[in-house]
């Protein structure tokens, strides 16, 4: 007669899903994300995926446009925009302006892209603890 392996094989699982639980996923240099410090706004959107032929464009608090972490003028933005836009037309463009940013800044880039013929656009945000949208025209009666 052989011992019962059930307790040790309950044990076990025990043991994986606890060591999987507790497991710290860290993120190294060459995976972290590229770009200048800039403080995000917040929403309860969930993320997007990031695919590798997206396009980050970084907007500083000051105004200054970044790809990665090298300042572009216009010009130059322009012409990455065009050079993805002939890449494929789906090109997804992600603007990370700092929440500090006038919006008429971040429709300057909207619009750069769009003269390209790039209309998938996404603004960055950080996951926030917002206060819920309240709802135009809800009533306040009850």
């Amino acid at each position: 007669m052989s011992p019962d392996l059930t307790p040790m094989i309950d044990v076990t699982f025990q043991l994986i899903l606890f060591f999987m639980v507790t497991t710290e996923f860290i993120q190294s240099k060459d995976q972290a994300q590229e770009g200048i410090q800039v403080d995000l706004p917040r929403a309860h959107a969930d993320a997007l995926a990031a695919q590798e032929e997206d396009v980050s464009i970084w907007v500083s608090r000051e105004g200054g446009l970044f790809l990665g972490e090298a300042p572009v003028d216009v010009g130059a933005l322009q012409a990455r925009l065009r050079a993805a836009a002939a890449v494929s037309a789906t090109t997804l463009i992600v603007i990370r302006a700092d929440a500090g940013v006038p919006h008429g800044r971040v429709v300057e880039v909207m619009d750069l892209a769009r003269a390209e013929g790039l209309t998938r656009l996404a603004i960055a945000t950080e996951p926030g603890d917002l206060p819920a949208p309240s709802v135009v025209g809800e009533d306040r009666a009850r």
